[in-house]
């Protein structure tokens, strides 16, 4: 009788690399600030960095290999450089062959990475207004949005994001977390998503959208 062995998730099995000044702690819930947490979750993985500090809950059937692993770099010892050790961290599960375990695997692995990115380096989301008379301006921590509606539409900053208006046509998110600074340039971009006939609207970083012809009599 064949069988085959156990598909381990491609991107949980790899290593996970620390920056320099990065820690990474698994907390209980209760010291932490987390809400609306689902059931049965009782701690959470807690990343610190030069940026600012990042909190998420992490599933039971997860977990981490803490303290960090440390690797040595083999062409770093023939060069003679004095070098900090690299250091990671690896994510597993329980149970590789359950359905459950196995999709949080690579999801928690992913989640860790953009929050140990988010706070060494940060998010830069740049948000452009295509379109005649679209202008966008923040006044107290609020955007303001002229998109050809009959009148300007407002959006509230959330805390942890950075607006920046270098011009009336564009705009510069910064942020930590990925998550929010995502949702917030999709605030703004439903209130004028581009459009194919004339290819107007709000294009959210590299975004963009193929020209289609119109109707013809």
């Amino acid at each position: 009788m064949h069988v085959s062995p156990v598909a381990l998730s491609k991107v949980g099995k790899q290593l996970l690399r620390l920056p320099v000044g990065v820690t990474i702690t698994r907390q209980p819930l209760k010291k932490t600030l987390l809400t609306n947490v689902p059931l049965g979750v009782k701690s959470a993985v807690v990343v610190s960095g030069a940026l600012g500090t990042l909190a998420m809950p992490v599933a039971p059937c997860v977990s981490l290999e803490l303290p960090l692993l440390e690797k040595k770099d083999s062409s770093d010892e023939k060069k003679g450089d004095e070098k900090v050790a690299k250091r990671f961290v690896r994510v597993s599960v329980k149970d590789p062959k359950d359905k459950r375990h196995k999709s949080m695997w690579g999801t928690t692995r992913r989640l860790i990475e953009n929050m140990v990115t988010g706070v060494s380096e940060g998010f830069v989301i740049p948000i452009k207004l295509v379109g005649v008379g679209y202008r966008a301006a923040l006044e107290d921590q609020k955007v303001v949005l002229k998109l050809g509606h009959s009148h300007p539409i407002t959006v509230n900053v959330p805390q942890g994001v950075d607006v920046n208006v270098p011009a009336p046509q564009r705009l510069i998110l910064r942020g930590i977390d990925l998550q929010v600074v995502s949702q917030f340039a999709a605030n703004i971009r439903k209130h004028r998503p581009p459009e194919p006939y004339n290819q107007k609207g709000v294009f959210v970083g590299d975004e963009t959208i193929k020209k289609k012809e119109g109707k013809k009599r």
